[in-house]
């Protein structure tokens, strides 16, 4: 009797040492370090929180609006932050060249490790001769010469798109209205309205589809956001084509999945690696994980699908097959597809993103659009059924400062890529970071840099590209990072998005279907506009 009740004390005890030991032992973990203090990096102000634990930037992640929250920061302390315990952030236009640009040494942290979900790509790989074999092969495809190729595709891609607004204004002028699948369309007051954004997410996916691929979703055609995914990745992978099998497809809803997926990588990559196979298994992460593997998905299907049919046909991913490395060796299989993986991500959303909000800031300022409206008549005429030329655009000023604009105010990537400080440190401006200290260099910020904007620097207000110092903003300007590990497919991007701007804006009139309206954002790894309702009316030209 007397050792039965010693033995539950002594379980007791065990229990409520125990309970207390864990969160003793939690803040001394993260504590100690703090005072400790092995990169000397304590001095630098910024959340509280993050002095203590990378958990503060996955939860300021997953609430969507970490490029906003981490600007507010800087405003309240200056152009050095610290965001997490090692992490430092830099909001100066001279450290996009110190942390991102040739020859400083700085390689890529365990954060793009999140990003991996079939193999290593171009965009993920951290090894840097991995990566400089990777761009060796595919940087040729997206030369300006290369790119030019493809001009036809996107007017063709364009002009459906216009014929879709143009079928859908003479039916809103009647007094009609509907459903174009994401919230539906009326008119009134002479005008089309309807939410910007599927529509350009239809356009980018379908272009994309096309130039990597060599067939598109459909989805302009269809007006529904349905892509095809393998129910099993691994056996469509490795056994598509072969003896005629093919394997079972089922829709997914790609934007969708899209912006899932951007919204839980960014959360992971926050989350230091050993505890990220946990989070994975937490309530409300599942969801991610599916998007994840859904998005991989549709890649692998592409690639199946094009690789099971041969043709000679010209295409971003026939290109890749085509290109070799230094030692003349060509992509694996699983290579190929994660390049395909990322060229689905960064051509569909990255450019349905900007496009939407170029629109509506030129919805929001009247007298920007008309200034733009008399440029594109004067330069490229008034034929009725018009797409813009590459040529054309060349010679359009005012169209390139609206674009940069655009890409100013929303940056299509907020947030700042984090790269490692190599062995012997960094100096920059007077501040040293040790070996190991992961600096960023924020884009969001770096665009509301009131020294290189001016005060109104939160104003869609284009005039500003040929009035302020043309080398302090381009020094600042960051819509596609830089140095050796920039956006390679920049070419390629900047052609669609000027020839869908002038040739849409050549076209029609945009107004806000509401006085004084504003445009939500949410932030994944990309800032994606949410609800862009707007009124359209076809010009008379």
């Amino acid at each position: 009797m007397i050792l039965a009740t010693l033995d539950n004390l002594y379980a007791n005890i065990n229990i409520q040492t125990v309970a207390c030991a864990i969160p003793v032992a939690v803040i001394l973990y993260h504590v100690i370090p703090f005072l400790l203090d092995p990169q000397g990096i304590r001095k630098y102000p910024g959340p509280f929180l993050a002095k203590f634990t990378d958990f503060y930037l996955a939860y300021i992640s997953k609430g969507q609006h970490r490029s906003e929250i981490l600007h507010d920061y800087h405003l309240k302390h200056g152009p050095i932050i610290r965001i997490a315990p090692n992490h430092i952030s830099i909001a100066d236009p001279d450290a996009l060249n110190a942390v991102y640009g040739h020859g400083n040494g700085t390689l890529k942290s365990d954060f793009y490790d999140a990003f991996v979900s079939i193999h290593r790509g171009l965009f993920n790989v951290r090894d840097r001769q991995d990566h400089t074999r990777k761009r060796k092969i595919i940087a040729h495809i997206f030369s300006q010469k290369s790119v030019i190729a493809f001009e036809p595709k996107i007017q063709m891609y364009v002009g459906t798109f216009m014929k879709q607004w143009d079928r859908l204004f003479d039916m809103a002028v009647k007094g009609q209205s509907g459903d174009d699948g994401e919230g539906g369309w009326e008119g009134k007051n002479g005008r089309l309205y309807l939410d910007v954004l599927p529509w350009t997410n239809y356009l980018a996916f379908d272009m994309i589809g096309d130039l990597a691929f060599g067939e598109s979703f459909g989805m302009l055609e269809n007006l529904k956001d349905i892509a095809l995914a393998p129910k099993d990745p691994k056996s469509m992978m490795e056994d598509y084509g072969k003896e005629g099998k093919k394997g079972e497809l089922i829709p997914v809803p790609a934007i969708s999945i899209l912006n899932t997926r951007g919204e839980f990588n960014l959360t992971m990559s926050a989350i230091p690696p050993r505890w990220r196979p946990l989070v994975r298994l937490l309530p409300g992460f599942s969801q991610g994980s599916k998007a994840v593997q859904d998005v991989a998905g549709m890649a692998i299907t592409a690639v199946s699908k094009r690789l099971a049919t041969p043709t000679d046909r010209v295409d971003l991913l026939s290109k890749l097959q085509s290109g070799r490395d230094s030692d003349g060796n060509p992509m694996s299989r699983e290579e190929l597809t994660a390049e395909a993986l990322t060229l689905l991500v960064a051509g569909s959303d990255t450019t349905s993103n900007s496009t939407c909000a170029i629109f509506f800031f030129l919805a929001q300022n009247r007298q920007a659009q008309d200034k733009l409206h008399k440029e594109l008549d004067e330069q490229l005429g008034t034929e009725d059924e018009f797409v813009a030329t590459a040529e054309q655009i060349k010679r359009l000023p005012y169209l390139e400062a609206c674009i940069n604009e655009g890409l100013r105010i929303h940056s299509t990537s907020g947030i700042g890529l984090p790269r490692i400080v190599p062995e012997g440190g960094m100096t920059y401006k007077g501040e040293f970071f040790p070996g190991g200290t992961i600096l960023s260099v924020p884009s969001y910020s770096l665009h509301r840099d009131p020294a290189v904007w001016g005060e109104d620097f939160e104003d869609f207000r284009p005039e500003r590209w040929f009035e302020r110092d043309q080398a302090a903003m381009n020094k600042a300007f960051n819509p596609y990072s830089l140095g050796p590990r920039g956006c390679v497919g920049r070419n390629l991007a900047a052609m669609e998005i000027q020839i869908f701007i002038a040739s849409v804006m050549r076209r029609y009139d945009l107004a806000l279907e509401t006085p004084g309206q504003k445009m939500e954002v949410a932030e994944g790894f990309l800032r994606k506009p949410l609800q862009v309702r707007l009124g359209i009316k076809r010009r008379d030209l």
